[in-house]
């Protein structure tokens, strides 16, 4: 299903081959004030499970790798309590917080205006749908590259009459061209620049972006959208949210053991030695050390290992790959991410995320964590965004403080397929 173009528009560019990856960014529109809340706290600020709503919302749209800007479009007024919600805790990005209008479409427009160059795509989403998860977001933005634009719709299940002011029914539109549309939206981004720059100078304001789109002549394609992706707008919406929370992650342990989530830890420790190469997360380590073992002492990679075979309940890493096998010998741990991998699939299990935490006082390890975590995740078919690597010091304290050895921790969530 497409909308049509007005005729003697600009029709969308020819659709792109889906070979290349595109790249996004996002601009969330967080301009509500709460009113029909009843809150006195504007309602992207509310909590769902002590939670904001605009945080769930952000840590969505980061869950896609391929988003590599955020920029969140709201009142001045509110900018200092958005940026002290979304640094609670570390974010993938860096996200921007901008100025919006008086309007919604304003507002889009400043945080459109406030996308780097180089994006391939531009997403809109409101601040207030924190349920709309990963494979819907890219299933909107990948509909983008090929076609132009692309918005998520649910098909009506009611019947839709139109009625004029005095309450009479005038006519039936056919329910089968009837969608609800929903957020997140995804445009080329020349597409969505020229169509806001043309309305605002010609002064047209839209429903929402695809109607600012379509109204400046390119076709807009419908995507399926998701039932559960609603929008937080009045107070019982927060209610249902709560009930949507307990249904996907379960109201206590017990509860998410019953879906399947098993939660496993890992840890291992390697000495500093003369004569070997320091490799962390797959990473060949410029230093004057490296950890000694039987394999290539990828202590990263093995606490990984431990952490996921700990959730599954299926032994430790010595139990698979045990340093009296000779074919063990200076084999590469990504390999044995590798088989772990397939043990858990075996099993029935699904990783939903891996966080670690390397302890060193030598060397520095930041530059190289983006490739560890990009090799960990290849190595787990995951995408790098649901993969956390973490380096401390220890001040000096213990065998690490010494500069003696280098330790790992990790810590994996499995989802029963």
């Amino acid at each position: 299903m497409h909308s049509e173009s007005i005729p003697g528009n600009k029709r969308s560019p020819r659709s792109r081959s889906s070979g290349k990856k595109w790249t996004a960014a996002a601009v969330i529109a967080a301009g509500g004030t709460g009113a029909r809340m009843h809150a006195g706290t504007p309602k992207q600020f509310l909590e769902i499970a002590g939670r904001p709503i605009l945080l769930r919302t952000v840590e969505n749209i980061l869950s896609v790798e391929a988003v590599t800007q955020v920029v969140v479009a709201l009142p001045v007024e509110h900018i200092a309590e958005a940026r002290s919600i979304l640094d609670r805790q570390p974010l993938r990005l860096e996200i921007d917080c901008v100025a919006g209008g008086r309007s919604r479409q304003e507002s889009v427009h400043c945080g459109v205006r406030q996308v780097r160059p180089g994006a391939d795509l531009i997403l809109v989403h409101d601040a207030v749908r924190p349920f709309c998860g990963r494979d819907a977001i890219e299933s909107v933005l990948q509909a983008a590259w090929e076609k132009g634009a692309a918005v998520p719709g649910l098909t009506a299940t009611e019947t839709i009459q139109r009625v004029s002011r005095k309450g009479r029914v005038l006519t039936t539109p056919p329910r089968r061209e009837l969608y609800a549309i929903q957020t997140p939206q995804a445009f080329h981004a020349e597409i969505l620049e020229a169509a806001l720059e043309r309305a605002s100078v010609e002064g047209f304001t839209g429903t929402d972006e695809s109607s600012v789109v379509r109204w400046a002549g390119y076709p807009v394609y419908v995507v399926a959208g998701a039932p559960d992706n609603i929008k937080i707008t009045r107070p019982l919406d927060l209610e249902l949210a709560e009930l949507l929370l307990k249904r996907q992650h379960g109201k206590d342990g017990a509860a998410m053991n019953e879906t399947g989530y098993r939660i496993g830890h890992g840890i291992d420790y390697h000495r500093l030695v003369e004569g070997r190469k320091l490799i962390l997360g797959g990473v060949d380590v410029p230093f004057e050390k490296g950890l000694e073992g039987h394999s290539d002492a990828d202590v990263l990679a093995h606490a990984v290992c431990d952490a996921l075979l700990g959730a599954a309940a299926l032994g430790d890493i010595g139990r698979h790959f045990p340093d009296t096998d000779p074919a063990n010998r200076g084999r590469s741990s990504m390999e044995f991410l590798r088989t772990v991998l397939a043990g858990l699939k075996a099993q029935g299990w699904r990783i939903h995320n891996v966080d670690a935490t390397l302890l060193a006082e030598r060397p520095k390890l930041a530059p190289y964590i983006p490739a560890m975590r990009q090799n960990i995740a290849d190595a787990l078919e995951m995408s790098s965004g649901d993969v956390n690597v973490k380096a401390t010091t220890t001040e000096g304290l213990n065998a690490e403080g010494r500069g003696e050895g280098i330790s790992a921790h990790a810590v994996a969530l499995l989802i029963k397929d």
